[in-house]
């Protein structure tokens, strides 16, 4: 399969008919060879608009749909970042592009492994991948100017918010229910703003789903 040719099309098709109109952004997303963060029985829809599974409820999200997201970030050249549950890597190879550094916090040990032995020939030394708690962020290299969570989650986590730089946005799909929204959170001092931007229907990332209710 011709991968290359591949990645052009789903550039051509997907990304720049859905307003994705930053031409960073635009290029990064069509450098990066997805197929290589999938298994390999899944290599020949890397450039499907669908999110993709890598096993253990992990996805690969829909291309237009993190494309949107990093043009949502408003990205800098400067800026040091923080994806939280990074999968086999990825958004962080596309992130990589565009920012100064980037923390890729995984607690799957396996994915982990795959993300680092990836990255390593993709973007060496743009990429910190670490293992640890996705709720707990990774702030012993806070602050971070971004953070992008990789999946959907069925609330905004709070404590993510002290591991923004001041100035700092975060973006990740806030879902609780069939179809969630694009959310930007913004920091200035010590006011937090957020809005909602566009519908995506990104998987829960485990970890994140809705909390039941204790009832008596």
């Amino acid at each position: 399969m011709d991968f290359a040719a591949a990645r052009r099309k789903m550039v051509a098709s997907q990304i720049r008919t859905s307003e994705v109109s930053d031409p960073v952004v635009v290029e990064a997303i069509s450098a990066v060879p997805r197929e290589l963060f999938v298994p390999p029985a899944q290599q020949a829809f890397a450039y499907i608009d669908e999110d993709l599974a890598i096993g253990k409820g992990r996805y690969l999200i829909e291309p237009v749909v993190l494309a949107k997201l990093l043009q949502l970030a408003d990205l800098q050249a400067t800026d040091i970042a923080l994806i939280v549950g990074a999968g086999t890597g990825y958004s962080a190879a596309v992130l990589a592009r565009l920012v100064r550094s980037v923390v890729a916090l995984e607690s799957d040990a396996a994915l982990a492994a795959q993300a680092g032995k990836v990255l390593a020939g993709i973007a060496p030394g743009q990429v910190t991948v670490v293992s640890g708690d996705l709720k707990a962020g990774w702030p012993a290299k806070s602050p971070y100017d971004v953070i992008l969570i990789d999946g959907a989650v069925s609330a905004l986590p709070v404590g993510f918010k002290p591991q923004l730089a001041d100035g700092g946005r975060l973006v990740c799909v806030v879902r609780d229910g069939p179809v969630g929204r694009a959310t930007l959170v913004t920091r200035s001092g010590d006011s937090y703003g957020s809005r909602q931007e566009f519908d995506a229907m990104t998987p829960i990332l485990p970890g994140f789903e809705k909390q039941p209710k204790f009832v008596f």
